[in-house]
């Protein structure tokens, strides 16, 4: 069974989307070297559809204009992609295709595949809420950027549900950003009456 991956730049408020104007700044060479960690090794790349047409409209480009960073776009061309999407137009770029129906039974289906080792799931907040519900999601890797952001799509929106995550790692970039790994987790066992005596002050 292959590794689920999610990787999301994120505000202090929890908005995962991304203005230039606030991501930009914070974006140096600590967190390209991690960003470049989380795309290695990636057999198929899972992309909900806003954020397979930002991928489309911007990296096609950049591998033809042969720039700085045209072999990471070669790298995302030649990646398998996999599109949760409900329209039927073409996606137009190569190694694409479009998951229409079951996204959970989907990806099951592929991260069983033979030799699919790496899923990772860029941006795509909405697509990350349903595999972390259906306890498919392996790892959550988070670049918290230390800015407010105030207005955007957040990555957890209002529910019923309570989403416990383990802590696997930290890093601490020099412009203030927090590279946070989190895997999905359970909630401490509530302290019990004598646990909490000690701290109760006294009437």
């Amino acid at each position: 069974m292959a590794t689920i991956v999610s990787t999301l730049f994120i505000s202090l408020d929890g908005v995962v989307e991304i203005d230039p104007a606030w991501h930009f700044p914070y974006f140096d060479e600590h967190m390209d070297a991690a960003v470049g960690e989380d795309y290695a090794d990636v057999d198929v790349l899972l992309l909900g559809r806003i954020t397979y047409e930002s991928f489309a409209g911007a990296w096609p480009d950049r591998e033809a204009e042969g720039g700085e960073d045209a072999a990471f776009a070669k790298q995302l061309g030649d990646t398998r992609k996999l599109v949760a999407t409900r329209g039927e137009k073409d996606l137009g770029w190569r190694n694409a295709e479009a998951v229409r129906g079951d996204l959970v039974e989907a990806v099951t289906a592929v991260a069983a595949e033979p030799g699919v080792r790496k899923v990772l799931v860029a941006g795509s907040p909405d697509l990350v809420r349903q595999l972390l519900a259906a306890g498919l999601l392996d790892e959550l890797r988070l670049y918290v950027h230390p800015v407010a952001a105030r207005h955007g799509q957040r990555l957890f929106d209002e529910g019923d549900d309570v989403v416990p995550l383990r802590l696997l790692s930290s890093d601490v970039y020099p412009t203030g950003v927090l590279r946070l790994v989190y895997a999905p987790g359970e909630l401490p066992a509530a302290p019990g009456d004598d646990d909490v005596a000690g701290d109760v002050p006294e009437a």
